[in-house]
């Protein structure tokens, strides 16, 4: 008799924590396991700012898939861009650009989540984002070269326009993003004699009327006092209304001269999602308890891309955040009832209480909110530190973070740029390839093409 065949799509933490989990849990007979991913490493994207501000080095966050003592699943190189859940297939396009078919017997959907962007002219052209290492190293590359090219500027609008730095988003990434790149661009001034630092300005935008509402009053005031005493302009109650190579208009009706748009205002969940013909909640796949889809065999769906109940809030109506803490346990969750269905036994629906919140700002300054507890300053930060130490999932990528830390806090940086930047750079679009994936004819077009051939 076959093995049954398991396709996990997606490498971020609920996919690599599930096939981690499955690979300690079923013996090689009692499955098979694949797993999609462009890449062969999960990212541990908390710490992306900190590869974009240069404290960490990008292959310190790209935990390697392959090295593991019970490594056996297959990696399929490339992405999913359509799935038929009545015909069990997936459609993956691999990096070569080719398109592929992988049938299942049980489907584990976890494909994270892309930038969210609105309709907003020249967003998606001049904006950049903070969701991928290619992203993050782009940024750095970018913010180096603009005081680079502001100190050999005879032109004072030009060198304006390159050393204001404009950031939308006040939740975590963009604070954290606007918090670190601020101290590198002012350690780096300090190399650049033809600069005057006060020249550098650094603008956080939100529409919300709070910073990280989600840290409470008290601590988000922390926050927001802690990046104003930087130097960084925040803007509650605003956002962007066009975006231009130059400059940034915004919806108060200032014009900022600017030629760094950082972009970091809510994800949304994959393209994928949508080529399921499946019911969605505000774009996640609706998922029962047990985070199986309903109406689709032996698919289960996890982590960014799927509304799953929170059985811990207050609110019966309530779905999980998008955060790795979830998505780390709902992995483990999601292996276990895929386990069960395999041998037959019963399921058992998610709960998990979230332990808190930890917020790095950079040097000794962090607000964290750990099993409720309140902290701030040196406290906060080695909470802070110590939570994404900890979470990181081998020894070697442990090594690696703290030696980085400590190699920074003693040396500092170079502030040296590889040169990772064209004169046509990378958009939003390219950057995730949202524009890889079929839509839900097309997926089914395609499997009946395939059932047609035989």
């Amino acid at each position: 008799m076959a093995r049954p065949r398991i396709l996990v799509v997606g490498a971020g933490f609920a996919g690599v924590e599930c096939t981690r989990r499955l690979e300690r849990r079923l013996s090689p007979a009692e499955a098979d396991i694949s797993l999609v991913t462009p890449n062969s490493y999960q990212l541990y994207l908390p710490l992306l700012p900190q590869v974009a501000s240069g404290v960490l080095t990008p292959q310190s966050i790209a935990v390697s898939l392959r090295r593991s003592s019970r490594y056996r699943t297959r990696i399929i190189p490339g992405g999913a861009v359509g799935v038929d859940t009545e015909a069990k297939i997936c459609i993956v396009r691999k990096i070569t650009g080719e398109l592929t078919e992988h049938a299942y017997d049980y489907l584990v959907l976890a494909p994270g989540s892309i930038t969210r962007t609105f309709d907003i002219p020249g967003l998606t052209e001049h904006a950049r984002g903070m969701k991928t290492l290619a992203e993050a190293t782009y940024l750095r590359d970018h913010v180096i070269a603009q005081l680079d090219l502001a100190d050999a500027s005879e032109d004072e609008a030009e060198r304006a326009a390159r050393l204001c730095f404009v950031v939308v988003g006040g939740g975590y990434a963009g604070t954290e993003t606007a918090a670190c790149l601020q101290r590198l661009t002012h350690h780096a001034v300090t190399r650049y004699p033809r600069l005057d630092p006060g020249q550098i300005s650094w603008h956080l935008l939100d529409l919300a009327p709070k910073l990280m509402p989600e840290l409470g009053d008290t601590l988000g005031q922390v926050a927001l006092d802690v990046i104003r005493r930087r130097g960084i302009q925040v803007s509650l109650g605003v956002s962007v209304a066009e975006a231009g190579p130059t400059e940034v208009k915004l919806t108060d009706g200032r014009v900022l001269p600017s030629r760094t748009l950082i972009w970091t205002a809510g994800v949304a969940a994959s393209p994928l999602i949508g080529t399921l013909d499946a019911e969605t909640v505000r774009g996640r796949l609706v998922v029962t308890p047990e985070m199986t889809v309903p109406g689709a065999a032996g698919v289960f769906a996890l982590g960014d891309a799927a509304a799953v109940p929170d059985l811990a809030a207050q609110d019966k109506d309530a779905i999980c955040p998008p955060t790795a803490q979830h998505a780390l346990r709902q992995g483990r969750a999601v292996a276990d009832n895929l386990i069960a269905t395999l041998r037959h036994q019963p399921l058992r629906p998610y709960v998990h209480k979230d332990l808190g919140l930890v917020v790095d700002l950079g040097g000794a300054d962090a607000v964290s909110k750990p099993l409720g507890i309140p902290l701030r300053g040196l406290p906060a930060q080695a909470v802070a530190r110590g939570y994404h130490w900890s979470a990181l999932r081998t020894n070697v990528a442990k090594t690696r973070v703290l030696t980085n830390w400590l190699l920074n806090a003693a040396a500092g940086d170079d502030f040296v740029r590889i040169g990772y930047r064209s004169s046509k750079p990378p958009t939003l679009r390219e950057f995730e390839y949202t524009d890889a994936y079929l839509t839900a004819d097309q997926v089914r077009a395609h499997t009946a093409a395939l059932r047609a051939r035989g």
